[in-house]
C-alpha cells in the first residue's frame, strides 16, 4: 500500500506535461523530505538549548553552540531563510547572555523571565489584577453601556410622543 508521500508523488507526476517537468517534481519531493528532516532537527536543537538555559541543566554552552551551528547550516543550504536563522540565533544568544550574566538571586529571576515571565506578573510587567478589580471594571463598563442605551431609548420615545410644532400663521 502506498504511503501519503507516494500518493502525492503519483498524483503530481500525472499532472506533468513533459519528462523534464516529471523529473523536477521527483527532485522537489526528495528536497521536501530532506528539508523537512533538517527543519525538524533544527527545531529540536533550538528547543533543547532553550530548555537547558531555562532549567540550568546539562552543558548549556554546548547546547547553544550546537543550535547556532544547526541554524547556520540550514540557512547555508537554503532550507531556512538567512534572516530567519539570524533572528532565531539572536533571540537564543540574547536569552543566553541574560541568564549567564545574571548573578545569584538575579539568575532565578532571569530564568523565570526567559521562560515567559515571573510568576504572578503579566507580560507588561505589572501585577495581575485581582478578581475584585476585574468585577469592578466589568460592572463599570456594564453601567456605562446601560446608561447609553437608556439615554438613546428615552430620546427616541420623547421624539415619538412629542407633537410637532405647528407653523405660525402670518
Amino acid at each position: 500500500m502506498p504511503t501519503g508521500a507516494d500518493v502525492f508523488f503519483e498524483l503530481r507526476t500525472n499532472v506533468a506535461n513533459s519528462r523534464s517537468a516529471r523529473k523536477q517534481i521527483r527532485a522537489n519531493e526528495r528536497k521536501r523530505i530532506r528539508n523537512q528532516a533538517v527543519r525538524s532537527s533544527v527545531r529540536t536543537k533550538v528547543g533543547k538549548a532553550r530548555k537547558a538555559l531555562v532549567g540550568g541543566e546539562g552543558d548549556v554552552v554546548q547546547d547553544v553552540l550546537t543550535a547556532v551551528k544547526a541554524l547556520d547550516r540550514a540557512a547555508e543550504k537554503g532550507i531556512l531563510h538567512r534572516n530567519n536563522a539570524r533572528r532565531r540565533k539572536a533571540r537564543l544568544s540574547k536569552m543566553a547572555s541574560r541568564i549567564l550574566n545574571a548573578a545569584g538571586d538575579d539568575q532565578v529571576a532571569a530564568r523565570a523571565a526567559a521562560a515567559g515571565g515571573e510568576k504572578g506578573k503579566t507580560a507588561r510587567g505589572g501585577a495581575k489584577p485581582k478578581a475584585s478589580v476585574k468585577k469592578a471594571v466589568a460592572s463599570k463598563s456594564t453601567a456605562k453601556t446601560t446608561a447609553k442605551t437608556t439615554a438613546k431609548t428615552t430620546a427616541k420615545t420623547t421624539a415619538k410622543t412629542a407633537k410637532p410644532a405647528k407653523p405660525a400663521k402670518s
